[in-house]
């Protein structure tokens, strides 16, 4: 009986997110604000709460964020990983900077107590890598100029996770210094071997993985990625850093060949990740903190916005690229939950736990749409000024953009249909 009301379950879960996946696609928008919106109705103090699968949904979600990651590690090679990371460091501290603070100063300011302060901080800074990768493939924007420097934004907030997280347990934990640093250098310990197996190793990976057998290679990348990612995250470890270090380590005819095999897995348990986000949010526990997490989301939101224009700007990519940047970057997730969850359960802050999970809530359904829309409304409003400016300044401003893109080569030639642009924008 518990194996027929699982299948129903489970069943009416992948159902809806298909049908709410063409009603997506049928308008041109990213699904995952959809995919959200069923968690809520599933979840705790939803019309219809699951139990049954409950469960398998949840190891579906991990799944599905380790996928998400690792796909977009195919797309790089690790000569491009160790470039990007040399040139976007500055780019990390900016971001840091920009988006911890914020959260910081609130706990501060509602008067929560300097280590609340450090994990709202962690709440506000990380970007989710899950929703980001899936917005990117969504648009289609996977091969633009400005991805690698988004790429380059997450993995860096993704390594300073294996800091950050180890100092935050021993904060939360009331550890000595000598404990806490022990788990702060087996953390960085781990994540700096896998990188280097990665980048040192990558063919000699890829030859163990080829395979001219769909069904062999599917299997071996499938595994192989899921053990590295579950042994990072047993060594306090990013398992999404994981997954993306064995995404980066393939190359050539087996990274083409696991992207074709993966790709519906992909993006079957990434759906589930996302109604499993809103399958632990209590709709009842958001209205008391609404107003507070949607100051907090407006301000880091245009903090991230920032972060993602000034990063681009410092690759040379165009005006456009650049934000669309900063707008791919708004939204938060996993990484916000998992580090309020530590707090809650650590009985830190009691409000702690409802407004991130309102505040990740606004920004993991907002980010999509900045993604798509910062672009052309930066382009509107810097239109709407010209003209009031004058028709000479305006023509002015278009030549000088135009001549400035025209400088920019990109990195391959397509046209973004979504965006109603030509080969040129992506430069």
């Amino acid at each position: 009986m518990h194996s027929a009301v699982f299948l129903i379950e489970f069943g009416a879960i992948i159902l809806a997110l298909g049908l709410l996946g063409r009603f997506a696609g049928r308008f041109q928008f990213s699904p995952i604000p959809l995919y959200l919106l069923a968690g809520l109705a599933f979840g705790e103090g939803g019309l219809l709460p699951l139990g049954a699968s409950e469960e398998f949904v949840a190891i579906g979600a991990e799944i599905g964020v380790i996928l998400l990651l690792l796909m977009l590690g195919l797309e790089y090679t690790a000569n491009d990983l160790v470039s990007n990371l040399k040139t976007q460091y500055p780019a990390g501290l900016v971001d840091c900077t920009l988006n911890a603070l914020p959260g910081a100063i609130a706990a501060l300011l509602m008067g929560w107590g300097p280590v609340a302060a450090v994990v709202l901080a962690g709440v506000t800074w990380i970007s989710s890598s899950g929703v980001i990768a899936k917005v990117l493939n969504d648009l289609g924007r996977v091969g633009n100029r400005e991805t690698p420097v988004i790429l380059s934004i997450l993995v860096l907030e993704d390594l300073a996770m294996a800091i950050y997280l180890p100092i935050i347990t021993a904060l939360l934990a009331g550890v000595g210094l000598a404990a806490g640093s022990l788990t702060l250098a087996i953390a960085l310990g781990a994540a700096g071997l896998v990188l280097f197996l990665a980048v040192r190793y990558g063919r000699l990976i890829s030859r163990f993985v080829s395979s001219d057998d769909p069904e062999k290679l599917l299997l071996v990348v499938l595994g192989l990625t899921i053990l590295v990612a579950g042994i990072a995250q047993q060594l306090q470890v990013s398992a999404a850093v994981g997954a993306f270090l064995v995404g980066i380590a393939l190359s050539g005819e087996v990274a083409e060949g696991a992207h074709s095999l993966l790709s519906p897995l992909r993006d079957l348990f990434a759906a589930v990740f996302f109604v499993f986000f809103g399958l632990h949010t209590d709709p009842a526990s958001i209205p008391p903190v609404l107003l507070p997490a949607l100051a907090l989301a407006v301000v880091t939101a245009l903090t991230k916005i920032a972060t993602g224009y000034w990063a681009a700007r410092r690759a040379q990519v165009s005006v456009k690229g650049r934000w669309r940047a900063g707008g791919a970057l708004v939204a938060r997730g996993e990484f916000s939950i998992v580090i309020a969850g530590l707090a809650v359960a650590a009985g830190i802050e009691p409000s702690l736990g409802p407004l991130a999970t309102a505040y990740v809530l606004i920004l993991v359904i907002v980010g999509p749409l900045t993604a798509r829309y910062t672009q052309p409304i930066a382009a509107f409003v810097t239109d709407l000024l010209a003209r009031r400016r004058g028709p000479v300044a305006a023509g002015a401003e278009t030549a000088g953009a135009e001549a400035a893109g025209a400088q920019l080569p990109g990195p391959r030639e397509a046209v973004e249909s979504l965006d109603g642009q030509d080969a040129r924008d992506r430069s």
